[in-house]
């Protein structure tokens, strides 16, 4: 057989995109349109896959310029481009979606898909293909078990990133195959995505322990701990939630296009089994905390589920939110440990996470200064906005710092301190501390999340280290 005639078929989900379109337009559904994304499925249990899919691609319009594209298989469809022989685009993803890769990329001469009938998968696909090519007319690259019906009819299988189980069936049906890239590990990617470095964040959970002075109760020191292990696994939750919803955001942004779910470094599938699981986690482990503790807790999964939907997008609701999450975190450490919140401990709380939320603001807008774009995709603020964000944020820090102040001569601070005169030294090095972390953010050396380059700056451990010794030396 002339090797021009034999058409290169090439599937689009895990072998083109290292992404699944119908998983990408049911999030961005359920983001958009959740009530009529509800309806599009609940379709799939009265009327079929095709449907859905359908249904789907009609809520939705997918930004495929910023889809994840496997450059192997690029670059293999581009050299059978250059050697004259048929490009073909061969999905189970709705026509339209595939229609419009095609058209972005240039490089394909048929395109075939699902409709509202055809779920153009396994079979269907095979019928097709083997009926515009004839039996053994064709070469088909894919990844999963379900194209072992496809590779039977092909003169030769291309496995690209191959799922488990893939290359022995191939072997065992005696079905010649080359294999174009394996999947890396994916654990370290998995790990990225749980992001194990902002649990650093739920470090507040021991602040109302120190405050109260509980630091040497065994039995409050665990309560603090376990709230430590709720909060990050929760937390983790929270974030491949908002990294599920984000796609197209993250694919647009300088750093956060590296993230696993952004890139497809790990399948869109897997993020709904790991909030599950991230979540039961947590929730087990609050079981064993006061029941107030675990209220908090899930207040702070709703929240957080909230923000990711909707609040995120909507200017000071934004920073709002943020702030009331990580009040929510010190609110559950009082609880985990069975004490009152203190009223100076969340004002001063509130006052300056406000701060760091708008802080966090500024740092994007500041990026994006930089950068010469004028607007965040997924955010409510444009770049004229800066001095309005900055004319917020760093009053709402030095509020914090009045807090303290006033909290030094209550009547409370005696009962706790034998020296509390010596808490004034705090005031001025976190002032000194809170003008430092605005000026760094304006030169635009901050990190996303100011609470994390906070505590991993050097200089900021100094400063905390500082404040430290200045609460040592005033009980």
């Amino acid at each position: 057989m002339d090797e021009t005639s034999v058409a290169l078929c090439i599937d689009l989900d895990g072998t083109l995109v290292r992404s699944d379109l119908l998983v990408e337009s049911t999030l961005r559904a359920i983001k958009d349109q959740p009530v009529a994304a509800l309806g599009a499925v609940m379709g799939l249990f009265t009327q079929g896959r095709a449907h859905l899919k359908q249904g789907l691609a009609n809520l939705v319009n997918l930004r495929v310029d910023l889809l994840p594209y496997n450059p192997a298989v690029l670059a293999l469809a581009k050299t059978a481009k250059a050697a004259g022989r048929p490009v073909v685009l061969a999905t189970a993803s709705n026509r339209k979606y595939a229609e419009q890769v095609a058209q972005h990329l240039g490089l394909f001469d048929a395109v075939y898909g699902s409709d509202e009938t055809t779920n153009l998968c396994s079979h269907a696909k095979a019928e097709q293909l083997v009926l515009h090519y004839g039996e053994g007319g064709f070469d088909y690259a894919a990844d999963a078990a379900k194209d072992v019906e496809v590779w039977r009819h092909a003169r030769r299988a291309i496995v690209v990133d191959p799922q488990p189980g893939v290359l022995s069936s191939l072997s065992r049906l005696g079905i010649p195959h080359d294999v174009l890239s394996r999947p890396g590990s994916r654990l370290a990617p998995l790990l990225r995505a749980l992001r194990p470095h902002q649990w650093i964040k739920n470090a507040l959970v021991f602040l109302p322990l120190v405050a109260a002075h509980l630091y040497l109760d065994p039995p409050a020191i665990l309560g603090a701990v376990l709230a430590f292990l709720c909060f990050s696994l929760v937390a983790s939750a929270g974030y491949i939630i908002n990294d599920l919803l984000d796609l197209d955001a993250d694919r647009q942004h300088v750093r956060k296009q590296r993230r696993p779910f952004a890139c497809g470094a790990i399948p869109l599938t897997w993020g709904p089994l790991l909030i599950v699981g991230l979540t039961a986690g947590g929730v087990a482990i609050a079981a064993l905390l006061p029941p107030l503790f675990l209220l908090v807790l899930l207040a702070y999964f709703v929240t957080t589920l909230a923000y990711s939907l909707h609040l995120k997008r909507r200017p000071t609701l934004d920073v709002m939110t943020l702030a009331g999450l990580y009040t929510l975190r010190v609110i559950g450490g009082t609880a985990a440990i069975g004490v009152a919140p203190s009223f100076w401990l969340l004002a001063f709380s509130m006052f300056l996470f406000l701060s760091l939320a708008y802080l966090k603001r500024y740092a994007e807008l500041e990026a994006l200064v930089r950068s010469g774009r004028d607007w965040a995709s997924g955010r409510g603020y444009t770049v004229t906005d800066i001095e309005l964000v900055r004319g917020l944020g760093i009053p709402a820090g030095y509020c914090a710092v009045m807090v303290l102040a006033l909290y030094i001569n209550s009547p409370e601070v005696r009962v706790l301190y034998q020296h509390p005169a010596v808490i004034w030294l705090i005031c001025p090095v976190l002032l000194y501390w809170m003008a430092r972390t605005w000026s760094i953010a304006h030169r635009g050396l901050m990190h996303d999340d100011p609470l994390v380059f906070a505590v991993a700056n050097r200089g900021s451990q100094v400063i905390l280290l500082v404040c430290a010794l200045i609460l040592w030396f005033a009980i």
